[in-house]
């Protein structure tokens, strides 16, 4: 029988509905606090790992890396509870024949809609606004003026599925131009999806509002540090909320302290939550929230069904609906046959 183990908790308990009818499925839990030999006695059977996203969620032991696929020989996949594959090695998975899956577009409207929120709350100086308020502000109205979105260059660096529901709704809601930065998908794609395919250093020099939705990988890490910030267009508003350590936060810092930028939306950061004395926490023209722009209650249902319905089909010697490589599928079928026939 195909043995599911999972780290804590499904996205949402509704994957536990779904899988319950699978009695063909041996579904077991894991909990962090338990001992980690205790845990690793039920991983050494799983042929499926369930994991949390968000690197800093998992302890150490449980994230996948060589020494816990050493531990795991009969593992055949591991799947993230979101889009994000921080807590995975998908080099050392992939060398060990083991397939990654995760939950793309599960999240995409509740992130998209938290930057949509962001770049309004900015554009209209609410966070400057709330916090004079609360100091006892008696000043002219007019030395807090916002701007609209309405006309605006928004640029959108990945246009995956949330920067691509993003870009629709900045288009067609805010009538924006809409510039994005690529170069993973093709020219037709990005007329599909609502954008224009941009440089990033032109992309950085004419947008009014730059948002960021790549993943975390060698090529993306530090992509946002002092340069970067420097060729963006004076008065310019970032948002991150794809992960943290894509933009440098000292060099975001500098950007804001010299007025260079107008403000910044902040949901992923270097260290989760970061610290109350944190740099950025102190401007009053950045809003910030811990990582939250995927969690809302319809996001977080949607990804507990993407998984539980990937892993249904995967165990039953389907193919993957959202694979993160690709390329190891023959050795993975390979093993698959091995292990469960």
């Amino acid at each position: 029988m195909p043995r599911l183990v999972y780290l804590d908790a499904f996205p949402a308990p509704n994957a536990l509905d779904i899988l319950k009818p699978h009695g063909s499925i041996d579904v077991i839990r894991i909990d962090r606090n338990d001992p980690v030999a205790t845990n690793f006695g039920v991983l050494s059977r799983a042929h499926a790992y369930q994991c949390v996203p968000a690197r800093d969620e998992v302890p150490e032991p449980f994230r996948i890396h060589r020494d816990f696929l050493s531990q795991t020989p009969e593992l055949l996949i591991v799947s993230s509870g979101g889009s994000g594959v921080d807590p995975f090695d998908i080099e050392a998975c992939t060398e060990a024949g083991v397939l990654v899956v995760n939950q793309a577009g599960g999240n995409a409207e509740a992130v998209a809609e938290h930057a949509l929120g962001m770049i309004l709350t900015l554009l209209k100086r609410v966070p400057e606004a709330d916090r004079a308020l609360r100091r006892g502000w008696n000043g002219a109205r007019t030395d807090l003026r916002g701007r609209d979105l309405l006309g605006k260059t928004v640029g959108i660096v990945g246009l995956g599925h949330i920067g691509r529901r993003l870009a629709w709704l900045c288009r067609h809601g805010f009538g924006c131009e809409v510039l994005a930065h690529d170069p993973y998908i093709t020219a037709e794609d990005f007329a599909a999806r609502d954008a224009v395919s941009t440089p990033l250093d032109e992309l950085l020099a004419r947008s009014d509002v730059v948002s960021v939705h790549t993943p975390l990988t060698g090529e993306t890490r530090g992509m946002f540090a002092a340069k970067a910030f420097g060729a963006m267009k004076p008065g310019a508003i970032f948002i991150a909320t794809a992960r943290g350590s894509i933009h440098e936060e000292p060099a975001l810092t500098e950007a804001l302290a010299s007025g260079h930028l107008a403000g910044a939306g902040l949901d992923v950061w270097d260290e989760e939550p970061p610290a109350a004395d944190h740099p950025l926490l102190g401007f009053d023209n950045v809003i910030c929230s811990p990582h939250t722009a995927g969690v809302t209650k319809d996001s977080r249902e949607r990804m507990a069904e993407y998984a539980a319905t990937q892993l249904i089909d995967l165990l039953g010697g389907k193919e993957p609906a959202r694979p993160v490589n690709p390329e190891v599928l023959p050795r993975y079928r390979e093993r698959f046959r091995e292990i469960l026939g």
